[in-house]
């Protein structure tokens, strides 16, 4: 009986461990490349709030150490970015003038629910990127390169999202100020995770970014 036991344990262990959580995101990536490349189905794309959401499971469900801090970060996160994007839509003024599609999935005020999500979930992670990169500098300096790392990010993310109507621009192209916008929005959420969560370490959030990075840019160059 207590043999039986251990190897269940064991077995959750292997099941619950990061190395699984990144095979598990590896896998609905590479899928995900493979079903828009392809495509499998015209629909496949719908699928993305799906991805975030598992994406955002798994990361959070393997933070190290759960504390209040850590859900003020999270609340303050999906509320400033969901609350940026529906001023940006309705103004203009903060990244410039768009318009989103369907791919998001529901909105409020034009703004997908989902949106808040993603902020929240690109924030932790280059916030936990920063912390494993360089992990005792200062918190400002921190939050300007976390807020750098998710404006780069952008870049990667823009031409990808408008091919396939994530959002679309008037003009075809976002302009200087949907960077700026950017940067601006997410420089207070860096410096609070790096005032509150500067210490945090996770593996998942990191294998996450990568390959954030990585499937926008073979979308990119496809």
């Amino acid at each position: 009986m207590d043999k039986t036991a251990t190897i269940k344990s064991d077995l959750a262990d292997r099941i619950t461990s990061p190395g699984a959580a990144i095979a598990i995101l590896v896998i609905f990536y590479a899928v995900g490349i493979t079903g828009i490349l392809l495509p499998l189905h015209q629909d496949f794309i719908l699928l993305t709030p799906f991805n975030l959401l598992l994406s955002l499971g798994l990361v959070l469900w393997h933070h190290p150490h759960w504390s209040p801090q850590t859900v003020i970060f999270l609340a303050c996160s999906y509320i400033v970015g969901f609350g940026a994007e529906l001023f940006g839509i309705q103004t203009g003024l903060l990244f410039g003038d768009y318009a989103y599609g369907q791919v998001l999935g529901p909105k409020l005020g034009g703004t997908p629910l989902m949106i808040g999500v993603n902020w929240m979930l690109l924030a932790y992670a280059s916030g936990v990127a920063v912390n494993h990169l360089a992990p005792r500098l200062h918190w400002f300096i921190k939050a300007l390169i976390g807020s750098s790392l998710m404006v780069g990010l952008d870049l990667l993310i823009e031409p990808v999202a408008i091919e396939y109507g994530f959002w679309s621009w008037e003009g075809h192209t976002p302009p200087l100020q949907n960077y700026l916008g950017w940067f601006f929005v997410a420089l207070p959420l860096l410096s609070l995770f790096a005032l509150l969560q500067g210490h945090i370490r996770n593996k998942v959030a990191i294998a996450l970014l990568l390959l954030q990075l990585l499937f926008f840019f073979i979308l990119g160059i496809a």
